[in-house]
């Protein structure tokens, strides 16, 4: 057994300690129910010795779920048995999931009912893939049956196949070892300091890499109040009952909690910090948080192959923000100490200062490779370097700007132009709830920007258009507008453009 937290080289390790130590913490509040560390160990390690009785090392675990504590029991279960967890985004279509299950060639599949019924009625399921559901099913398997001692693991060897997003074609399985995973969370604890007695609240979904939160907090003892999924009357409850001290929101989450009908400063008076990402907080919310309530907020740069974060703006540098440097709210922060970051042109020099360029990230937490995809996988690293895709800048105080995704720039008639660039200025316009700029098929330009806009207040395309040709050069003001009741919003939080561009470009 680890001795503190220094000595934690694999995930299950990071329950373990406190099993012995604090047995009757409370590892997870699910709903009102209380489970402490010495029953989330004992179920978790009852499912890996039962996952070593059958199969071999190395055998990949899919999960197909919604938030709940058997999963939380299986990413800690199924690792500590030598298998590699495959969790799946409960969102893809039933072909998307086929694909992935037969691409990291998945033994054994765990999962809602609901959502599994899909899948194992797909044509192209495979008959002999083990499928146990997450309910009755589930108890009675991880409570009989054959078991096998837990077999030696390397802390070097893959823990996770996390999928991405797949929006430069189909998603690439991201092998994450427990050794990047754990170098991950050293890395967040530098920005994100945890207490063992916080309540943290989880809304994002088990499936994503923002998971590495939930372990952060296991690493030093804290509780995780777990959501089966993003409710903001569900928060605002939590936060009332259980006291909750730090969260992780995306900043439309923030909106939609403060625009609450049944919202009060109130509901947040014990929570110490809220830690974003996804996009870049707007100034008026952070003016709003910070004149009726007294969080921080923290917000971090990171990706599915980063094993999660490696920049941080700090609730210092929100403060700075909010008393004279604006600027610094469309910044992801500075790097960490445990990360070397740096800017490349397109001939591969390395940027000055003020230049742009695309962002390479060397660190312990970088991912082993893309399963199965070494031609993907030489792609993207580079002698230790993981090529990211993101385009980015420093300042002369080191922080760094990501200016857009590579495949986010629209490049019309031979100009490169940043989409968030123009949803900054958008949602300057004080009838704007949010926005989203993708490019469409000009058959002059190749390309040119079209606004997706959520409003709050009515407003014409000429007032629209007029605002933003205040700020912004004409080529870069949106040609066409269409407006939405809801912008659609992947796993991670982040506004869907792939999904946007399928469903606007067509008629486009």
């Amino acid at each position: 057994m680890p001795s503190d937290e220094k000595t934690c080289t694999l995930l299950h390790h990071l329950i373990e300690r406190h099993a012995v130590e604090r047995p009757d913490s409370v590892a997870l509040w699910w709903y009102g129910d209380a489970i402490n560390y010495a029953s989330l160990y004992r179920n978790a390690m009852s499912t890996g010795t039962r996952l070593a009785a059958s199969g071999a090392a190395g055998d990949r675990i899919a999960v197909l779920s919604w938030n709940c504590p058997q999963f939380v029991e299986l990413i800690y279960g199924a690792t500590a048995a030598g298998r590699i967890l495959v969790p799946l985004n409960a969102r893809l279509a039933p072909a998307e999931l086929i694909h992935q299950l037969q691409s990291a060639g998945v033994t054994m599949l765990f999962g809602d009912r609901e959502l599994l019924q899909p899948v194992l009625t797909h044509t192209n399921f495979a008959p002999a893939t083990q499928t146990v559901y997450l309910d009755e099913d589930y108890l009675n398997w991880r409570e009989s049956g054959p078991r096998e001692p837990l077999p030696a693991t390397n802390p070097e060897d893959p823990a996770w196949i996390l999928f991405t997003s797949g929006s430069t074609g189909r998603p690439k399985g991201a092998m994450l070892s427990h050794h990047s995973l754990m170098a991950g969370l050293r890395s967040a604890a530098l920005s994100r300091p945890v207490q063992p007695s916080d309540k943290y609240y989880y809304p994002f979904p088990l499936f994503h890499v923002s998971a590495h939160n939930v372990l952060l907090q296991h690493l030093y003892g804290a509780a995780v109040v777990l959501a089966r999924s993003f409710d903001a009357t569900d928060t605002l409850t939590a936060c009332s009952e259980l006291q909750v001290t730090t969260m992780s929101l995306a900043p439309t989450m923030i909106v939609l909690l403060l625009d609450h009908p049944g919202f009060t400063p109130a509901h947040l008076n014990s929570v110490r910090t809220i830690g974003y990402g996804a996009s870049a907080m707007p100034q008026t919310l952070l003016q709003r948080l910070l004149t009726d309530t007294d969080v921080g907020l923290c917000q971090s740069y990171g990706m599915t192959e980063l094993a999660g974060s490696v920049s941080f703006l700090t609730v210092e540098d929100h403060q700075k923000a909010a008393l004279d440097r604006p600027e610094l709210l469309q910044s992801v922060g500075r790097p960490l100490a445990t990360a070397q970051l740096k800017l490349i042109d397109e001939q591969g020099r390395e940027c000055a200062t003020g230049a742009v360029g695309e962002v390479l990230v060397k660190a312990a937490q970088c991912m082993i490779g893309y399963w199965g995809d070494d031609a993907a996988t030489a792609l993207a690293m580079d002698n230790g370097w993981l090529l990211t895709g993101d385009i980015g800048r420093f300042d002369g105080d080191g922080y760094l700007y990501i200016v857009d995704r590579k495949k986010d720039m629209i490049i019309s008639g031979g100009e490169n132009i940043a989409s968030r660039e123009i949803e900054e200025v958008l949602r300057q316009h004080a009838s704007v709830r949010d926005c989203a700029i993708i490019g469409l098929p000009h058959p002059k330009w190749g390309e040119s920007p079209c606004a997706i806009v959520r409003l709050r207040n009515d407003a014409s395309d000429s007032e629209l258009h007029t605002h933003c040709r205040a700020f912004l050069a004409r080529y870069k003001t949106p040609r066409r507008w269409i407006r939405v009741d809801e912008l659609p919003l992947n796993a991670s939080g982040k506004i869907d453009k792939p999904l946007l561009r399928r469903l606007y470009a067509p008629s486009s």
